[in-house]
């Protein structure tokens, strides 16, 4: 069936400019109005409040994150020093040669004498081995994240080459830092060795050399700066060796070996697969393989590089002293006391002194070399995850890049300085560090002198070549929060060169293509989710295909907002359409930005919504006469009225979009809008009649559609498919949701981050008013803030809520999700668990999938909350049951899905197992609270305060059991009321309890640490900080909602109704359907009680008399005495007869519309249709006949809604050609479109296999009915036995607490007496009693809340760290240099400028110049204003079209133009954007008049041709005003 768009619609995205041009020249104005009807309501004006507000937001998050900038670096750069020094400080206390005069203070008095020291071989000892432990620590570290990757992780294995590779690189790497740090740093001073660290990048840069890409004089321009780097590293092999002289010179030929073999370690990130050399992308290719097995990999490269250092380690202890033995047999004499001995010297000259044989005991500090290499561990493992988190939060530049660069120069100064403190005065770190322990010093103490006689300045330009090696560092492209994978190439650090392998290890992503940029859309091409939707070949877009063979534009975030719709109101449908209206905007600013300023943006997407309406039309009317067909119902033509309004909202200003295309379809039928944005609202109309309706069937639906039609129905290959299914994601969301792009976005930087998500939530705000709604802000929060928190961090959330939530295209695609959740519900469990909490359960195959959930604090998000306690109740009577259901399903598996999952484990499991029990006994604990309350507050016993609470209980479990839910509700409503009342005298006697038990009672402290810990979460949450003060309510009704709605809930198992949004069924509807059903019960009866009942029926409907006095039999036979006639309603009478007026009239106005010619009949109408249908392929030949008008029955029916419409014959009405509701008016004149062959052959084959409607068979009815009973049956069962044995345990414990109790330890009472007789003090302490299982239950409870509250601690820090990440710091003191160019400017303000030139608001006007008092101004020409406002054109609002107009003809330099004083942009950003216009412009320009010669101006339509004249004018003027 082909569809018949017209060239307008068709053209919306294939070329931007004839798209404006088709918009001007299609719109219409507004009808012309009356002079008496010229009063209009204003589009509500911008929240200027909540917009100052967000201002302030962003400006504190600004200043959060330069006060984080600042403190990363000062820890980035401190720890590295301190990492590098203290690994120095050891190596120097490993060298034999070292002497150094200590502090003569505690060794002569007199101070005449000056003493000197050599380590003895134990302390060396010591000193060796801590050095070899602080080496391997990134080593174990790198083996314990591989093994954790590898156990909980899918790897793959390499190949043997691929492995001896790696294994070589790091063998030798790991060579070289041997000879380094056990052969070549002990003999330098410490200067000469912090700077001979600046030369390790040999290997790398000669790699980096041979693959150079890119044009011919850049490539040459790179590789003369890469050889003046290498030859300046190359003279860092041999400048020491040849300046030493001494006796440590021999030792010193080592460093060329040691540099050269250390710098292998970093091979990996300065290759190509870009490279011209063949085989510099042989090795690129073993790169690109090694991400997918390096844990696996490094597993055992780990254990073998700490092998290979322990046997340099033990080569060089041989090599030097000749016993390899004593190295182990001295191994704990250097960990104790031992002596060492200072040799009295006499000083010869300035540079040498004598030792006079006479020798000295020290005091020892021999755990002096643990301290250090714990200091030194520490500082490098801070270092570097500190630096790792400034790239996660895009600070790279300043904390991370400036800081290692920078940490040499600072060490070096930092050294220059000990050691010049340290030479001149031997006692100056007296008993700071010991006196025989200190760096070796440089020979000069003069740093002048230094860089002079000992060649030192050369070290600048081992730094200056460092720094050119690594300048990918100060640009990086990788996204926000990326992994670490992502950001390192190796796993970890090294221990001894902590600042030159954060910097070598930094991924180089300038050898990745730039996806984004090459996907984003471009001028006269579709749009990636057209593509999408059309059945592209093979060949196409082959010309931008990737090196692994995916076209760019399949990596663009896809996003579908996909709403479910029942019977939502006008202000719930408003909020989320302004949802859709803002992410439209959004959407339509950074396209235009793409388009047109050319650059590229990271978070570009393409959008499409679709609504999907339940039970969208009313049933035929039947007591009126024959009908036509169903017709749409009240809440959809509130969605089609709302729409323009929604639009006005978020536009400020007044937008009438064009009417919806109609579209029949198998299941209903369906509405497209294309939104000023030109992104499209696809609302889909189901017929509960023809397709399955409810909450989950509409969730296969769109999963089916999307996923399955419009993605693997692509004639494309798998591997397309496989990257398209990964960046194609699902937004779910309720018809009353209102959120902002950004929450959006803050959800799709997750899905980035980790390939295996396949949901992400949101915090989800509950709004609404009334005391229901404040305890629900409560709730949510809490919920929020520690639950759903600890779940994220710990493990995985359970349940990403159908509201607002982002799915995954490909985990819904994956094997036992989207399949199985399309299971029929045909056991009683299946109703609880499928149907009642649909979110939950595809959360739960998800989660069974392997696939991980989490949760976005910082995507917020806000939905309309019960406000009445009976529709609250009911809304948790269908939670409830589901909650349990879905996690007893996930506990009951839990082997194979912690085997499975990875995000998953045991520990997690016993913790939500920890959870579920506390569920199932929260009554009976809620129980046992009230009963010790009532105790504490009214002064009675225990077993009066027990039956005082088990009665009400007792009674509500009856109630519950046996009546109906009215008055269940109703019980629970008195029951809650008495005992919010009861719990304010609790709290009154719980402060009476903490005064007379003191604040270390259990008790007390149980109170105040609940109540710390709120307090505490809520204000390291300072934007929801206002719901603490709704704990209050929260408190009153904790019996109500942790007791009684429990009860309520699994007693009403068997309820599987959805409880909320319900509507009385209209009485026409009800007649009918009881007709309709006494038919069918009529039919089934046979013999005489048929015929009686027939009888009967007949009897009673056509008597037209009453009796005052009656007698029948069986209503077959009737007396009546004293007959009059029936009375008829006076109001009935006078409805019928207006009805039978207005279809008289409507008989006459169809009658006049077909004799007038100017106006097509409706039957012409029909006729038209039946033609379109005709030219489809697939039309059957007897659906091919036309009605003429004069054949039309023009009789008219009634609808529930009171509107009427003319009937034609049922031979030619058909619901997929012309279906009756597209006739409605109230659904505007937007014309008909039909689905193509293969979407309607899809919806049909859908329907018929998953989706057909459920047949209303009484029996299974009854059978289901009776399974559901029985299912709660059992469950009450269980519920009551295991909450009544934990209370009578507790309870007859506690009634014995004498004899079974502990003692508790704090808040002891000591009463002290005295005997006068015999003068003796008495001491009696009373101690505060527990019974066992309660402090069993206390410390489970204490345990759950320190987990839960560390837990929330880490998420906050993660949120923190993403609205970090998301935050631009726009001073001009933290621009770089890359910042300031034209392409960075475009990015960092391109969005924005976009999104402030293709307002509508204020389209067309001129700036009003307004008095101080904008109200009063405006009301002294209200008349003026209404005349104006009669004459002017309204258009149909077009966001592309208004960016276009203001984008031409802009001009940058005036201030005049009313769009320059809101954009915030500097005069550079606004001359780089004039720039930018100005090439943009003269570019397009270029291509047009090419394409006009190559096609012939002939074959250019008149409005390209007049829409390149408009483009050279505009050039042609710029150029000029230039």
């Amino acid at each position: 069936m082909a569809s018949h768009m017209d060239d307008e619609d068709r053209d919306n995205y294939s070329d931007e400019e004839t798209d404006s041009l088709n918009d001007l020249k299609a719109t219409s104005p507004t009808p012309e109005l009356k002079a008496w009807d010229l009063f209009r309501v204003l589009p509500p004006a911008k929240d200027l409040t909540a917009a100052e507000s967000e201002a302030r937001v962003n400006a504190i998050l600004r200043w959060v994150k330069l006060l984080v900038c600042i403190i990363v670096f000062v820890i980035v750069l401190g720890c590295g020093i301190i990492a590098k020094g203290t690994i120095l400080f050891m190596a120097t206390q490993t060298s034999q040669s070292q002497r150094l005069e200590v502090c003569n203070r505690k060794l002569d008095p007199t101070g005449q004498r000056r003493y000197e020291v050599t380590l003895p071989v134990e302390t060396r000892i010591a000193w060796t081995w801590v050095l070899f432990f602080a080496l391997i620590v990134p080593d174990v570290l790198t083996f314990l994240r591989s093994a954790r990757m590898c156990v909980f992780k899918s790897f793959k294995k390499p190949s043997w080459l691929d492995f001896a590779t790696v294994l070589i690189a790091e063998t030798l790497h790991t060579i070289g830092v041997g000879i380094l740090a056990f052969v070549v740093f002990p003999e330098l001073d410490v200067v000469k060795a912090v700077m001979l660290t600046n030369c390790v990048c040999l290997v790398p840069g000669i790699l980096g050399l041979l693959s150079e890409r890119g044009s011919v004089n850049k490539t040459l321009l790179r590789v003369a700066f890469d050889l003046l780097a290498l030859a300046a590293q190359v003279t860092g092999l041999v400048v020491w060796p040849l300046v030493e002289h001494g006796g440590n010179g021999n030792s010193l030929w080592f460093i060329p070996l040691g540099l050269f073999l250390v710098s292998f370690g970093w091979w990996e990130n300065f290759v190509s697969k870009h490279a011209a050399l063949g085989v510099m992308r042989h090795i690129a290719q073993i790169k690109e393989r090694a991400k997918k097995w390096r844990y696996f990999t490094y597993l055992f490269i780990s254990v073998w590089k700490m092998i290979v250092l322990f046997i340099t380690m033990i080569i060089v202890w041989t090599v030097h002293t000749n016993d390899a033995n004593k190295l182990f047999a001295g191994f704990m004499d250097g960990f104790t006391n031992h002596a060492i001995n200072a040799t009295e010297v006499e000083m010869v000259n300035s540079t040498s002194n004598i030792a006079t044989k006479e020798y000295v005991m020290m005091e020892v500090w021999y755990n002096s070399p643990l301290w250090v290499l714990l200091i030194q561990a520490a500082s490098a493992h801070l270092c570097y995850i500190t630096a790792k988190y400034a790239c996660r939060i895009m600070i790279q530049g300043f904390s991370f890049a400036l800081a290692v660069t920078i940490t040499v120069p600072m060490t070096v100064s930092v050294a220059v300085v000990l050691c010049g403190l340290k030479s001149i005065d031997a006692c100056y770190f007296y008993d700071v560090i010991p006196d025989y322990l200190f760096f070796r010093m440089p020979p000069y103490a003069d740093l002048g002198e230094f860089l002079s006689k000992q060649h030192a300045w050369i070290w600048l330009v081992w730094l200056a070549s460092q720094a050119w090696f690594t300048t990918h560092i100060w640009w990086p492209k990788c996204e926000r929060l990326a992994s670490t994978e992502k950001l390192f190439v190796a796993p970890m650090y090294s221990a001894l060169l902590i600042d030159q392998s954060l910097a070598l290890n930094r991924r180089n992503d300038d050898n990745d293509v730039d996806v984004v940029k090459d996907a984003a859309p471009k001028k006269g091409s579709k749009t990636p989710l057209e593509d999408y939707a059309d059945n592209v070949s093979i060949a196409s877009n082959m010309s931008d295909m990737l090196t692994n063979g995916s076209p760019s534009t399949d990596h663009i975030t896809r996003i579908f907002a996909c709403a479910t719709m029942w019977h939502e109101t006008k202000e719930e449908m408003m909020e989320m359409l302004k949802s859709i209206f803002r992410m439209d905007e959004d959407q339509c600013a950074r396209r235009m930005a793409q388009q047109w300023l050319q650059f590229s943006d990271p978070d570009y997407y393409e959008f499409e919504t679709h609504i999907f309406f339940d039970d969208a039309f009313l049933l035929p009317q039947k007591e009126y006469g024959a009908s036509e067909g169903p017709m749409v119902n009240s809440w959809v033509k509130t969605l089609v009225a709302t729409i323009d309004e929604a639009a006005s909202h978020v536009h400020n200003t007044h937008v009438r979009l064009r009417a919806p295309k109609k579209v029949p379809t198998p299941y209903g039928g369906k509405l497209i809008w294309t939104l000023p944005g030109k992104t499209k609202l696809v609302t889909h109309l189901k017929d509960k009649n023809k397709i399955r309706h409810k909450k989950r069937w509409s969730q296969v639906m769109y999963m089916y559609y999307l996923l399955g039609h419009r993605l693997l129905e692509k004639r494309i290959p798998a591997e397309r498919k496989e990257v398209i299914a990964n960046n194609t994601y699902l937004l779910a969301l309720d018809g009353d949701i209102d959120f902002h792009p950004n929450s959006v976005q803050l959800l799709v930087d997750l899905m980035k981050k980790n390939n295996e998500l396949g949901a992400a939530c949101g915090r989800i705000h509950p709004i609404g008013s009334g005391a229901m709604v404040w305890y629900q802000r409560f709730e949510y929060a809490v919920g929020h803030w520690l639950q759903k928190a600890t779940e994220h961090v710990i493990g995985c959330v359970l349940c990403s809520p159908g509201c607002f939530s982002l799915f995954r295209g490909k985990a819904l695609m994956d094997d036992n999700v989207m399949r199985k959740y399309t299971t029929r519900s045909e056991q009683a469990r299946h109703y609880v668990q499928y149907d009642q909490g649909e979110d939950r359960w595809l959360c739960t195959l998800l989660l069974q999938r392997g696939y991980r959930v989490e949760y976005s604090a910082a995507s917020d998000a806000y939905t309309h909350c019960p406000e009445g306690f009976i529709e609250f109740y009911n809304q948790r009577r269908r939670w409830v049951p589901s909650t349990m259901a879905n996690i007893m399903d996930l506990l009951a598996d839990y082997k194979r899905t912690v085997r499975i999952n990875n995000n998953l484990s045991f520990n997690y499991m016993i913790y939500q197992g920890f959870l579920m029990v506390g569920s199932v006994l929260g009554p009976g604990t809620i129980f046992l609270m009230l009963v010790g309350a009532f105790v504490a507050a009214f002064k009675i016993d225990q077993w009066s305060s027990f039956t005082y609470n088990l009665v009400p209980v007792a009674i509500f479990m009856i109630i519950c059991y046996f009546a109906k839910e009215e008055t269940q509700l109703t019980a629970a409503m008195i029951i809650s009321t008495l005992y919010g009342m009861v719990m304010i005298a609790v709290l009154v006697g719980i402060m009476m309890q903490i005064s007379e038990d003191g604040p270390l009672a259990p008790s007390s402290l149980f109170f105040f640490i609940v109540s710390g810990q709120l307090i505490l979460t809520g204000l390291l949450h300072p934007r929801e900080i206002g719901c603490l003060p709704f704990g209050v309510i929260y408190y009153i009704t904790v019996p109500s909602m942790y007791m009684l709605l429990i009860i309520y809930s699994l007693f009403n198992l068997n309820n599987v109704s959805w409880g909320t949004r319900e509507v009385t069924v209209p009485l026409s509807q009800q007649k009918q359907q009881a007709l309709e059903a006494e038919a069918k019960k009529s039919q089934k009866k046979g013999g005489v009680a048929g015929f009686l009942d027939g009888l009967r029926t007949k009897a009673s409907a056509s008597d037209p008399e009453d009796g005052a006095i009656e007698f029948s039999l069986a209503g077959l036979f009737k007396i009546m005495c004293c007959t009059y006639p029936k009375i008829v309603d006076e109001k009935q009478q006078l409805m019928r007869i207006a009805d039978s007026l207005e279809a008289l009239n409507r008989r006459m106005d169809s009658i006049e519309r077909s004799m007038d010619g100017s106006a097509p009949a409706l039957g012409s109408r029909r006729r038209s249709f039946s033609l379109l249908r005709t030219a489809g392929s697939n039309v059957p030949e007897n659906l091919t006949t036309l009605v003429e008008a004069s054949e039309v029955d023009e009789q008219m029916s009634d609808d529930s809604e009171g509107r009427y419409a003319p009937e034609v014959s049922k031979s030619v009405r058909d619901d997929l050609i012309d279906p009756f509701w597209t006739e409605d008016d109230d659904l505007k004149n937007g014309g008909i479109d039909f689905l193509t062959n293969e979407e309607e052959q899809f919806w049909k084959d859908l329907i018929d296999k998953y989706l057909y409607p459920l047949d209303e068979d009484l029996n299974q009815k009854e059978q289901i009915a009776m399974e559901l009973k029985v299912l709660r049956d059992k469950t009450v069962f269980g519920f009551f036995m295991l909450n009544a044995m934990f209370v009578m345990i507790l309870f007859l414990i506690q009634l014995n607490k004498d004899l079974l109790h502990l003692n508790w330890p704090l808040g002891v009472k000591s009463n002290i007496s005295f005997e006068m007789k015999t003068k003796e003090i008495f001491i009696d302490n009373e101690y505060l009693e527990l019974e066992p299982i309660g402090i069993v239950f206390l410390l489970s409870f204490a345990a759950l809340l320190l987990i839960q509250f560390l837990a929330m601690l880490l998420h906050r820090f993660g949120t923190l760290s993403q609205i970090l990440a998301s935050t631009e710091l726009e001073w001009y003191c933290t621009k770089k240099v890359d910042d300031i160019t034209e392409e960075s400017l475009m990015l960092k303000h391109g969005v924005e400028f976009a999104r402030e030139l293709q307002r509508l608001a204020g389209l067309g006007e001129e700036p009003k110049k307004k008095a101080k008092d904008d109200d009063t101004f405006e009301r002294r020409f209200t008349i003026k204003g209404l005349e104006e406002e009669s004459r002017k054109k309204h258009h149909v609002g077009s966001l592309a079209m208004t960016f276009e107009t203001n984008f031409t003809s802009m001009d940058f330099g005036s201030q005049a133009n009313p769009i320059i004083p809101r954009l915030t942009a500097r005069r550079g950003t606004m001359e780089a954007f004039a720039h930018r216009r100005s090439s943009v412009l003269a570019e397009r320009r270029k291509s047009m008049r090419m394409g006009s010669i190559e096609m012939g101006s002939e074959s250019i339509p008149s409005e390209r041709k007049s829409f390149n004249r408009r483009i050279d004018s505009v050039v042609s003027w710029r150029d000029a005003d230039a």
